[in-house]
Parts: structure tokens; C-alpha cells; sequence
């Protein structure tokens, strides 16, 4: 235990968190998305005049329900929902803040549209590729529209398209591995920032920072982000 919380008490060489800990926190949010939707969906089955909306808005709902959340925890945490569960910031070059303090404007706004923008855009074109591809291939046109020429130019290249944007996402981690660069993805590169992992200060301004304030019949109760990476001080 002692070794797993070693981090929180090093030098700022050993702030930088491992593979392991990105793409733990990278997992995380990708299993999110695919739990709610299937929540949507019983409720839509279940009763389809009162949840239906839900099911057939899902996307717009959910980008919704993200940017909240992840503006909340990048403003009070420095980091997204899912990095901050697992303990790591957002840090912006030439800038050394706590995590209490948030990023700076221009570094929140770029993380936040990344966060929340890129997953939308990437669910609605494959949804429509894939209506594309289906009347591609149970439907007849003697004559194709210009619109209609694009979408099926769009459908042949967005494997290529998605492949290599899996291969670049792929190297950025390997160099990553190696120490040849800060960042293990291409969306934080865009946002010029870096992973970091929290450490005893940051956790003490946070808690402080809730605590004054909450009311005093709830100052025990501090925000999940703090009372977890604060767990592991305890525990170690």
C-alpha cells in the first residue's frame, strides 16, 4: 500500500502517472455511455409513451448530462470525471496550479469541448454511416444526387479514416511508454495539457476549498473526487 500511494509525497519527476493509470481512467468513461444507453433503452421498452423521448434523444441527452459533468470537474478538480477517480489532474505547460484552482480559461474550454464534442460527433456519423451503408446495399439508384455521391465517398473512407486515427492514438501511447512524450492522447495534445497525479497538497486545498463551503451540519460530507483520493493517504 505504501507503494501505491509513494506518489503523493514525490518529487514532481514522479508525478506523472503510468499506462496503466490513463488507460484505466480512459476505460472508464467508455463503459459509461454504453451502461446508460442501456438503461434508456429498458425504460423505452418498458413504457414507450412516457421513455420514449429518452431513447430517441439519447444522444443529445447524454452530451448534455457530460458537459455538465465534466465542466464541474474541471473547474473544481483540474481534470475530467474519470481522471479525477482515479486520482490524476490536468495540467496546462508553464503553468503549476493546484487542482482546487482549475485550469486556465482558454485550457478548460478546449478540454471541455474535446471531452464532450468529439464522442457526439463520432456516435451520430457512425449511426449515419451505417443507415448509409444499409440503403447502399439493399436499395437500387440508376442516378445518384451530389449528396448522395458524398455520403457514399464518406462511407468507403471512414474505415480508413477510423483506422488511422486508432494508429496515431496507438503511437502517441507507445511514446508515451517510453518517455518520448507527455501525453498519451491525441485529444490532450489538442488541448495542450498533460496528465499529473494529485498529491497532498492538492487534496488538502480541495477539501478545504469544500469545506468552506458547505454548511456546518454538512461538513463531513466532502466531494467523491476528495474523499477518494484522500482514502488512499489512510490507507497508506
Amino acid at each position: 500500500m505504501a507503494e501505491a500511494g509513494a506518489h503523493l509525497t514525490s518529487t514532481a519527476v514522479n508525478e506523472q502517472p503510468s499506462i496503466f493509470e490513463v488507460l484505466a481512467q480512459e476505460s472508464l468513461m467508455e463503459a459509461v455511455r454504453p451502461a446508460l444507453r442501456h438503461v434508456f433503452k429498458v425504460l423505452a421498452q418498458s413504457n414507450p409513451s412516457c421513455f420514449g423521448f429518452l431513447w430517441r434523444r439519447f444522444d443529445e441527452l447524454y452530451m448534455l448530462l457530460d458537459v455538465l459533468l465534466q465542466n464541474h470537474f474541471l473547474s473544481n478538480c483540474s481534470a475530467s470525471f474519470s481522471e479525477n477517480f482515479y486520482g490524476l489532474k490536468r495540467v496546462s505547460d508553464g503553468r503549476g496550479l493546484t487542482a482546487h484552482l482549475g485550469l486556465c480559461r482558454s485550457s478548460r474550454l478546449r478540454s471541455l469541448l474535446l471531452l464532450f464534442l468529439v464522442p457526439y460527433l463520432r456516435a451520430k456519423l457512425e449511426v449515419t454511416l451505417a443507415q448509409q451503408r444499409e440503403e447502399e446495399d439493399f436499395s437500387i439508384r440508376l442516378a445518384q444526387t451530389r449528396n448522395q455521391r458524398f455520403f457514399r465517398a464518406a462511407v468507403a473512407a471512414y474505415p480508413y479514416v477510423s483506422s488511422a486515427w486508432q494508429a496515431w492514438n496507438f503511437c502517441q501511447q507507445l511514446l508515451f511508454v517510453f518517455g518520448v512524450t507527455r501525453t498519451h492522447s491525441p485529444l490532450l495534445w489538442l488541448a495542450n495539457v498533460r496528465l499529473a497525479r494529485l498529491n497532498t497538497q492538492d487534496l488538502r486545498e480541495m477539501e478545504l476549498n469544500i469545506s468552506n463551503t458547505q454548511k456546518p451540519a454538512d461538513g463531513r460530507q466532502l466531494h467523491v473526487c476528495v474523499r477518494f483520493n484522500a482514502a488512499v493517504i489512510s490507507q497508506s
